[in-house]
C-alpha cells in the first residue's frame, strides 16, 4: 500500500496510480508465465525413481565422506558444509552440519581462538562466518591480531586478497556495538572495490565484484554461483554430481507445486471478480519457494502462498477500489471475523472477505489436525494488524496528510504484510509451538519486524530509482525529505542505506541461538529478506532478478554461473 503526497480528497471508488510495487508486475507477469509455459515434466514412471535411486547412492556418496572426515580434518568438513550451503541443499546434512560445526566450536574454544597466532586472515574470517551464520556467537576480537592499535586493518593484509574477501563476507554478520568489524568491513569493501577496477583485467577481478554484489550471508544460495572451498577431486565431484540430481528433483517438486497453485487460484475465481487485482500466482509463490527450500515442505510452500495472494490483493482494494468508509466497514468486517458483517459492502470485497474467511479457517484447521495447535486467533490478530495499517495509509491519502518519516516507517512496516505471512509460515512449519512461542509471534517479535523493516526500506530505496515510476507514490524517502527540507536525494538514500544495514545487524543478533523462536523459523526469516533485492527489482524492461530466479530453479541444472577464483583455494561448480 501507498499514499499519495498530492493532496486529493475524493471518496468515490479510488483509481490513482499504483504503488511502485506494482510497476514493474506487468513484465515480469508476461515472462515469468512464457518461463513456466516452457518447462517440460517427464510423466515416465520409471525416469522418477531412476532419479530417486541416482539420489539416494550420490547422497550416500557424500554423507560417507563427512564420515571419514569429521574426526581427522574438521577444517575440510567446514569447507564441505560452505559448499553444500551455497549450493542451497543443507537440508540433506542437516545432522553433519550440526556435528561438524559443534565439534568446530568445541575445538576452537579450548584452542583459545583469539590467541591462535597460526591462524591466517582468511581462515579466521571464514570460520567466523561459518560459525555465526548457524547460530554460533563468535566474539570479534579474534580479528584484532589483524588490526592496528586504532583497530584498522594492518596496510601488510592489503595484499591478501582472499583474507580480504574473507573479512568482508564475515563482516556482513556484524550485530549492534560490533563497530570495529564493521569498519573494517567498509574498509574491505571499499578496498576491493577500488581494486578490481583498477585491475579489472586481473583472473580475480571477476570474482571480487561478484562478491561485493551478492555476499554468501545476504543472497539466496541458490541464486548465487557458487565457489567450493577445495579442489580435492574427490568430495568436490561428488558434492557437484549430487547437486545436479538434487536440483533435478528439487525442480519437478517446484513445477508440480506451481502447477497445483495455478490450479487453485484459477478455481478461486478471484480474477474474474476483482479485474482491477493483481493476477500473479508464480510471482507470489516465489516467497514461499525462497523461504522454504527443504523439499520436505511441499505442501506448506503451497498452503502459504494462499495468505500471500490474500496480502497483494486485499492491498490492490485499498490501493484502487474502496473508500473511506467502505474500507472502514471491510477492516471492521475483519476484525469481528463475520460473514453477516460484508452486507453494506460492495461485491468485489464479499467475494474477497469471503475468500480471506475460508482460506484462514481452512489453514487453521489444517494447522490443528497436523499439529495439534488451533491457530485461528493468532491469524486473524495478523489479518487485522495489517488491515489497520492498510487503513491508516488510505486515510493518509484521502486527507492528503503527510506522515512525519518514522511515524510512515512504523506503519509501513506493518503494511508490507511480512507478519501475516511468517506468523501463517510459523503455524504451517509446526516446529516450536507453545504458548510461550505463540505470544512471542502475536506481540510482532523483533525478528519479524526487523525483517519487515529490510524489505520496506530496500523497496522504497529502489523504487526511487524507477523511471518509470509516476513520482507520487508515498515512500520513506519522501516523508524524510519533507521532514528534513534541503536534504539532497543523494543523502536521503545513504541514510536509508545506513538503515537497512542497521537492521541487518538485528535481524544477525536474532537469528543467534540465543533466540527463543526455533531455528526453523529464523533461518525462514532470513531467507524472507534475502528474497527482497530479487523480489523488488525495478531495472524497466530489462530480465527482472526475478525472472532469473524462477528459472534456476525451474531448469535443470540451477544456476551455476562460472565465476573463477584462479587462487588453490577456490574451484567453481
Amino acid at each position: 500500500m501507498a499514499f499519495s503526497l498530492s493532496f486529493a480528497t475524493s471518496t468515490k471508488h479510488s483509481t490513482f496510480s499504483s504503488n511502485k510495487t506494482s510497476n514493474i508486475l506487468e513484465y515480469n507477469k508476461t515472462n515469468l508465465t512464457s518461463v513456466f509455459n516452457q518447462i517440460h515434466i517427464p510423466k515416465s514412471g520409471k525416469c522418477k525413481d531412476d532419479l530417486h535411486i541416482r539420489h539416494a547412492k550420490a547422497l550416500d556418496e557424500v554423507k560417507q565422506v563427512f564420515v571419514r572426515n569429521i574426526r581427522k580434518n574438521t577444517d575440510e568438513c567446514l569447507s564441505m558444509v560452505d559448499s553444500i550451503q551455497r549450493l542451497g541443499m543443507e537440508y540433506n546434512f542437516e545432522e553433519e552440519i550440526e556435528a561438524t560445526l559443534e565439534r568446530k566450536h568445541t575445538m576452537l574454544r579450548f584452542q583459545n581462538f583469539q590467541r591462535n597466532e597460526y591462524q591466517g586472515l582468511s581462515q579466521a574470517a571464514f570460520q567466523f562466518r561459518m560459525l555465526r551464520q548457524e547460530g554460533y556467537y563468535i566474539s570479534p576480537d579474534i580479528f584484532d591480531k589483524f588490526c592496528d592499535n586504532k583497530g584498522k586493518l594492518k596496510y601488510t593484509f592489503s595484499e591478501d586478497i582472499n583474507g580480504m574477501i574473507a573479512l568482508f563476507e564475515a563482516s556482513q554478520l556484524s550485530i549492534e556495538g560490533e563497530d570495529c568489524l564493521d569498519n573494517v568491513g567498509q574498509f574491505c569493501g571499499q578496498y576491493l572495490n577500488d581494486w578490481s577496477s583498477t585491475f579489472h583485467g586481473h583472473p580475480q577481478a571477476k570474482f571480487v565484484a561478484h562478491t561485493l554484489m551478492y555476499p554468501t550471508h545476504k543472497t539466496l544460495s541458490r541464486f548465487t554461483p557458487t565457489i567450493m572451498q577445495s579442489q580435492n577431486a574427490t568430495w568436490t565431484n561428488s558434492i557437484q554430481q549430487f547437486s545436479k540430481i538434487d536440483t533435478q528433483m528439487v525442480s519437478s517438486s517446484h513445477l508440480k507445486e506451481i502447477f497445483a497453485v495455478s490450479k487453485w487460484w484459477k478455481d478461486l475465481g478471484l480474477p474474474k471478480d476483482l479485474e482491477f487485482a493483481r493476477d500473479e500466482p508464480i510471482k507470489w509463490y516465489s516467497w514461499s519457494m525462497a523461504c522454504l527450500p527443504d523439499p520436505q515442505f511441499s505442501e506448506e510452500r503451497i498452503e502459504l502462498t494462499k495468505p500471500l495472494s490474500l496480502i497483494y490483493i486485499i492491498d490492490d482494494i485499498f490501493d484502487f477500489y474502496g473508500n473511506i468508509d467502505e474500507l472502514t466497514l471491510f477492516t471492521d468486517a475483519v476484525k469481528r471475523w463475520d460473514l453477516s458483517a460484508i452486507e453494506q459492502l460492495p461485491d468485489c470485497m464479499k467475494v474477497c472477505f469471503k475468500a480471506l474467511y475460508d482460506i484462514t479457517n481452512e489453514f487453521a484447521l489444517r494447522t490443528y489436525i497436523k499439529h495439534g495447535w488451533n491457530p485461528l486467533t493468532s491469524l486473524i490478530k495478523s489479518w487485522v494488524r495489517l488491515l489497520n495499517a492498510f487503513l491508516q495509509e488510505a486515510k493518509w491519502f484521502a486527507s492528503g496528510n503527510v506522515p512525519k518519516s518514522e511515524e510512515y516507517l512504523k506503519n509501513a512496516i506493518v503494511s508490507t504484510g511480512v507478519h501475516v505471512i511468517l506468523v501463517h509460515a510459523f503455524f504451517c512449519m509446526g516446529q516450536g509451538i507453545t504458548e510461550k512461542t505463540v505470544s512471542l509471534m502475536d506481540d510482532f517479535p523483533t525478528i519479524i519486524s526487523t525483517t519487515a523493516k529490510i524489505l520496506r526500506l530496500c523497496d522504497d530505496l529502489e523504487g526511487d530509482k524507477d523511471v518509470n515510476c509516476e513520482g507520487n507514490d508515498g515512500s520513506y524517502s519522501k516523508c524524510y525529505m519533507k521532514d528534513n527540507p534541503g536534504v539532497s536525494i543523494g543523502l536521503t538514500k545513504e541514510h536509508m542505506s545506513e538503515q537497512i544495514s542497521d537492521a541487518w545487524k538485528q535481524l544477525n543478533k536474532e537469528c543467534l541461538n540465543t533466540n527463543p523462536l526455533p531455528s526453523s523459523f529464523t533461518k525462514l526469516c532470513l531467507n524472507a529478506a534475502r528474497m527482497v533485492p530479487i523480489m523488488y527489482n525495478y531495472d524497466g524492461n530489462t530480465p527482472s532478478k526475478l525472472e532469473e530466479y524462477v528459472k534456476s530453479l525451474l531448469n535443470d541444472g540451477g544456476y551455476l554461473q562460472s565465476i573463477h577464483s584462479p587462487t588453490s583455494e577456490h574451484s567453481t561448480v
